[in-house]
């Protein structure tokens, strides 16, 4: 019986899936099912993951109309069957002991969710390769505050995904945002691993570096975390962490992914978009406790941001 089930989304990736599933198959941990989703793809994707499902029956391959990644995700964790979940870009790969590390962390620690670090990965530039190390928390509020989002480098207990029936949004960027997000309130037990076993692959069509109107989808995301929160009565337990971290991902993140646009008008609409959202959504983010508790260079910079610098910083992001 598998042990660990990892959702594999499959779209137009001929040039990066071998590597991913090189990776998968030759795991030392070899009790796995890798299930992937094929999200419609129009190149030769198919035919190589189902290549590679003709010589490993732990390769379960599933093909869908186009629906995107988190439709593609959700579509996968429906066929999951083993107690622990983890997912898997498919133009990213891994280490070929990181399940093993994973779902052993796991069994000792009794947890509910497993993080390791992973890497910035530049195929052309290897030498910019950098370890992003994760800042430890050790609950649902230092959760919230400071924990990296990304759905790819955790192991989560299947049960707790199948108990909250929590998903990703369809149809929306971010996606990883309020997967994780909506999950926080019901992890009660985290453990680290220090090792990078992750490689985050850098190519300039994927998602994260194609800047668009897309980017208002962040808005729709935290509308629908707060509702979510609410919905479920933890709003007023969590409310000063989803107002940091509304401020902390508007003014960080995603004012860098907006100062990367090159329409400037939409460049423009987007960052007045943004900066209106925050100081409607949360009127009084200035005076976040987290925000001005043990004050740091971000912090220092999210509060210099106001109505007359919020442009000017764009400016210096698009330069970096």
């Amino acid at each position: 019986m598998a042990k660990v089930s990892i959702i594999v989304p499959v779209y137009n990736v001929e040039r990066y899936v071998r590597k991913c599933l090189n990776k998968l198959i030759d795991q030392t941990l070899k009790d796995i099912e890798i299930i992937v989703v094929d999200d419609g793809s129009t190149d030769n994707s198919a035919e190589i993951v189902k290549e590679y499902a003709q010589k490993d029956s732990r390769i379960k391959y599933y093909r869908k109309e186009n629906g995107g990644l988190s439709d593609a995700r959700n579509y996968g964790m429906k066929y999951a069957t083993a107690p622990y979940i983890a997912f898997l870009d498919s133009d990213d790969y891994v280490e070929l002991n990181i399940y093993e590390k994973l779902y052993q962390k796991a069994q000792k620690d009794e947890a509910d969710m497993v993080e390791c670090n992973f890497i910035w990965a530049y195929p052309r530039h290897k030498h910019k390769n950098k370890k992003d190390v994760a800042k430890r928390y050790h609950n649902q509020s230092e959760m919230l505050e400071r924990a990296r989002v990304m759905a790819w480098n955790k192991l989560y207990k299947r049960e707790l995904i199948e108990k909250t029936k929590v998903e990703f949004p369809k149809g929306l960027i971010y996606e990883d945002i309020e997967f994780f997000y909506k999950l926080i309130p019901y992890i009660n037990k985290v453990s680290f691993i220090k090792a990078g076993l992750v490689y985050y692959v850098q190519r300039k069509k994927s998602i994260i570096n194609t800047q668009t109107k897309r980017n208002r989808d962040i808005f729709q995301v935290f509308d629908n975390v707060i509702e979510y929160y609410q919905k479920k009565n933890f709003y007023h337990k969590f409310q000063e962490e989803l107002e940091y971290s509304c401020a902390r991902i508007l003014l960080c993140s995603s004012f860098k992914r907006i100062a990367k646009i090159k329409d400037k008008e939409l460049r423009k609409e987007l960052l007045n978009e943004t900066w209106i959202y925050l100081n409607t959504k949360f009127p009084q983010w200035r005076q976040n406790r987290i925000l001005n508790t043990n004050l740091n260079s971000k912090k220092r910079y999210m509060l210099s941001v106001n109505r007359f610098t919020y442009r000017m910083y764009a400016t210096i992001f698009k330069l970096i």
